[in-house]
């Protein structure tokens, strides 16, 4: 009764916070995203923040992250402080085209929009709703369904600023876009930011997300990302996660796919309080082909939820699932991947797998995958593990004179290797496979722990 109780305070506040700031949302925004606003609140009122009632929430608390008092704000807070500083300690040898978020908010010290050879746009989601509203809104809110989540409902309603990034047809670059997101505060933080990827017909894309929190102040985040691959299309795309212990993330991703296009989405969790990732694929196209792959690693009392949902809606496409996750003391994770074949989807491939390494007798895994298939010429499997190291091979390392400590952390990344293979960029590759050996030997200080000459204004 008391949680249901508190759900709806929740839900008040947050209801009413939208309407103080209703007319300063509205003045400030592309009609883009004023045109989705009452209608995305309508939703939420009626759906509310999601809590464990829910069968696709039941692994995480979601209101208990809500009730943490954190500010809350509509507009943009300056910020200054070295770029050059913060991208040298990531990943140095990676040339690619960057995008900065700080709070949620496209930084201001860089260009709002930056036009590339070969037509690639990228730069800040406000500043692209003003000047290619047609483009947005062909695709603006086209995959995210605020109707049945009220997280997105949520973030549909607040919707300002985020990144964007657009690749025209036939077009496509040697160098990956970066999109970087800041949390950098000097009190308690909830941000929103709205993401949109187009990648035309017979385009190439390569993006890298980057989630770093730099002070440590309690921070929540609610994201949405809606991702367009057309037909014959390619699209690799990797998030990193590694925010403070005192950061809660809530990521959610839409990709949509049209014929014989291909996309590979890789999430690498290495750091963070709380974190929920869903990401949901439209295989709308003929012979389309998707990768929805994940590794975390988690310690302390941290927890990960990983929700997947693919749609198989035509015939001829496959899609391949690998999720992998390291537990060590109290941490608890969970996986719930579903996998719908409708009754049109004849001759689909699809596959799913989530293993899990638990360290301690206190750490805990939930998983549970799920086919639920309408047709009758498919091929689809599915299975899952919760384990600990395999005893036999620590002996037989040990008896070739490795010790335990070195034995238990080369079968980990031995592990999680099959994970980070898949990433095709190399100089990035090798660094998430340096990051991870130093998170499973605990010598990993966060890679954005160099030091920055930052100052922050009102």
């Amino acid at each position: 009764m008391e949680i249901a109780s508190d759900k709806k305070v929740l839900d008040n506040q947050l209801t009413d916070w939208y309407f103080t700031n209703r007319d300063q949302l509205m003045s400030s925004s592309s009609s883009v995203f004023n045109s989705m606003r009452p209608a995305a609140m309508e939703s939420f009122r009626r759906l509310g923040i999601p809590d464990r009632s829910m069968e696709n929430y039941k692994s995480t608390d979601i209101p208990k992250v809500f009730l943490t008092p954190l500010n809350r704000y509509v507009g943009p807070r300056k910020i200054l402080f070295a770029v050059e500083d913060l991208f040298h300690c990531d990943i140095p040898e990676l040339d690619t085209e960057l995008i900065l978020l700080v709070n949620g908010w496209f930084y201001q010290n860089r260009p709002k929009i930056q036009v590339l050879p070969g037509g690639m746009i990228i730069g800040s989601m406000a500043e692209a709703a003003k000047q290619y509203p047609d483009l947005l809104r062909k695709h603006y809110s086209k995959y995210a369904d605020y109707e049945k989540d009220g997280l997105v409902a949520l973030n549909t309603a607040f919707a300002q600023d985020g990144t964007f990034v657009y690749v025209p047809k036939g077009a496509g670059s040697d160098r990956a876009v970066q999109i970087v997101n800041i949390l950098l505060s000097p009190e308690d933080l909830f941000v929103q930011h709205r993401n949109l990827v187009i990648i035309e017909d017979q385009a190439t894309a390569r993006i890298v997300v980057c989630d770093h929190s730099l002070s440590a102040h309690h921070y929540l985040t609610n994201s949405v990302t809606e991702i367009f691959v057309g037909a014959n299309a390619h699209l690799d795309y990797v998030k990193l996660q590694n925010e403070n212990n005192n950061s809660n993330q809530i990521s959610t991703s839409f990709i949509h796919q049209e014929r014989s296009s291909n996309a590979v989405f890789n999430t690498i969790t290495l750091h963070g309080g709380l974190i929920r990732n869903n990401v949901y694929t439209c295989l709308a196209g003929e012979g389309a082909s998707n990768q929805t792959l994940g590794l975390f690693l988690v310690d302390k009392t941290q927890h990960v939820d990983n929700y997947t949902f693919v749609d198989h809606a035509v015939s001829n496409c496959t899609s391949h699932q690998n999720f992998k996750g390291i537990l060590d003391d109290q941490a608890t994770g969970a996986f719930n991947g579903r996998i719908l074949v409708r009754p049109k989807a004849q001759k689909t491939l699809a596959y799913q797998a989530n293993n899990n390494i638990l360290l301690t007798n206190e750490a805990r895994m939930r998983t549970k995958p799920q086919l639920e298939i309408y047709a009758d010429d498919v091929k689809c499997s599915h299975g899952a593990t919760v384990g600990q190291l395999d005893q036999n091979a620590i002996f037989y390392l040990q008896s070739r004179g490795i010790s335990l400590r070195e034995a238990r952390l080369l079968l980990m990344y031995a592990f999680g290797h099959e994970i980070l293979s898949k990433i095709t960029i190399d100089p990035l590759r090798e660094r998430l496979s340096d990051l991870v050996d130093k998170r499973l030997r605990g010598e990993l200080t966060l890679c954005n722990s160099c030091p920055l000459h930052c100052q922050e204004t009102c």
